[in-house]
């Protein structure tokens, strides 16, 4: 008698398990073409989000906020005239060079050593160990007094009371020499430790050919190349965007003027940093934004034989640099992703997203001004209708090609957003059913 009613009960519960499955089968197979629409796939956890930035910038070097490379497509090559033995020209926000010239040679970088000396007090800034309101005090090496007659100076004395703030404003617009020292002291205590922290500073942006031996760049043993240094701008631009108004932007300290004078002449300039010493001529690393797009341009080595012919001559340079780089690009920028259905697991689905920055570099090719070449990328993406079981955070699932006409502009990976873990057998049951339903198949995507 048990057994009789235990069999009807197995097989009541069979066949409602058996018509459940029915059902979800015919509801799947009624839509399963717009599946993917009604599915809704949750936000990143903090933690989830954490692991996502770990896993790409480990993969995908071109992440790094001081990375520059060559345009990932051919154009003509610029034929610009430019005086300085060394130049290069990039875009700010995506690292494209737009030209060089002998960039990889070895000069000293003269006063520009200064905004690695900013990037490390800022830094430490960052880490809570100083204030910039903070009242520094000044060692007597410190005092303007006591400089070379030839080094540059805000005018420090023996009774100036300065924060760390008024100190990197004396840096920024008149290259002071006394502030440097200053500020060196007071972050580390000596010179020599300070130098330390710039060196692995440069170190941990991947420069191998820039090291100093102390920090306002007055040494000919400073040195560095155009490209490292511009990989350093970049980071520091990246990293402390406020700086260039809180310091590089201004024009006066007290009486004296910014040394950078395409401040006045050059549209959009705030920045950044100007150098000079006789062993390498005049420097200077520029940058300027107008429309949402900012490039930078580097030149060492001017030629000048008075600080009037170097000013022109770097002024002349760098404007027709900049110029050149606002007249025939700007960037294209946007924020695809993709929601991918996943079968047998124990989330529904995740998104598909680029593996590194949309920000693309864009030539002026098309329409009447580099603004309506911008309008007409085309981003297409190419990826899985769907997953089955685990999905690892990071793991390639398609690509994102953007075009402008013709012109392939870049080829990016589209990776996953998070780990998916494979479901219970259930699920996996369901996902293996679903799979005959929905067969996985490349779908192709324009925006």
């Amino acid at each position: 008698m048990h057994k009789k009613k235990f069999r009807k009960i197995t097989a009541s519960a069979i066949a409602v398990l058996i018509l459940s499955l029915t059902i979800k089968i015919f509801i799947f197979a009624r839509d399963y073409s717009s599946l993917s629409e009604k599915i809704i796939t949750s936000p990143l956890s903090p933690s989830q989000a954490t692991a996502l930035q770990t896993v790409l910038n480990k993969t995908y070097p071109d992440r790094s906020p001081s990375y520059i490379a060559p345009l990932p497509y051919k154009v003509k090559e610029a034929e610009l005239e430019i005086s300085a033995k060394s130049a290069i020209l990039f875009d700010a926000t995506t690292g494209s060079v737009l030209y060089k010239k002998n960039s990889s040679e070895k000069i000293p970088p003269a006063s520009l050593t200064k905004i690695v000396e900013m990037f490390v007090v800022l830094d430490q800034v960052e880490r809570g160990n100083i204030s910039l309101d903070d009242i520094v005090p000044l060692p007597p090496e410190s005092w303007a007094e006591n400089l070379p007659l030839d080094a540059s100076r805000m005018g420090l004395t023996e009774d100036s009371h300065v924060t760390l703030r008024d100190l990197l404003t004396g840096l920024a617009v008149v290259s002071g020499n006394d502030a440097s020292i200053a500020v060196a002291n007071y972050v580390c205590g000596n010179m020599e430790d300070f130098v330390k922290k710039m060196n692995e500073a440069v170190l941990q942006a991947g420069l191998s050919q820039t090291q100093f031996v102390e920090s306002s760049g007055y040494s000919e043993k400073n040195i560095t190349t155009a490209k490292e240094f511009a990989s350093f701008a970049r980071l520091y631009i990246n990293t402390f965007p406020y700086a260039l108004d809180e310091f590089h932007a201004k024009k006066h300290l007290g009486k004296m003027e910014n040394t950078n004078k395409l401040l006045w002449t050059l549209d959009g300039c705030d920045g950044l940093k100007t150098g000079y010493i006789e062993e390498s001529g005049y420097n200077i690393c520029v940058t300027a934004k107008r429309r949402g797009n900012r490039f930078v341009s580097v030149t060492l080595g001017g030629p000048g034989n008075s600080t009037k012919e170097g000013n022109e001559g770097r002024v002349k340079d760098n404007t027709l640099l900049l110029e050149f780089a606002f007249n025939n690009f700007a960037d294209y920028k946007a924020n695809h992703h993709y929601q991918v259905k996943v079968l047998g697991a124990k989330e529904d689905s995740f998104f598909a997203i680029p593996a590194t920055s949309e920000s693309l570099t864009v030539p002026f090719i098309k329409g009447n001004s580099v603004a309506d070449s911008v309008k007409e990328v085309r981003a297409i993406a190419r990826l899985p209708n769907r997953m089955k079981g685990s999905v690892q955070v990071g793991e390639k699932i398609g690509t994102i090609c953007y075009i402008l006409g013709d012109i392939t502009l870049n080829e990016i990976p589209l990776v996953a957003d998070r780990n998916i873990e494979e479901g219970n057998f259930l699920q996996r049951t369901w996902g293996s059913i679903q799979s005959i339903l929905l067969p996985q198949k490349v779908k192709t995507i324009e925006d």
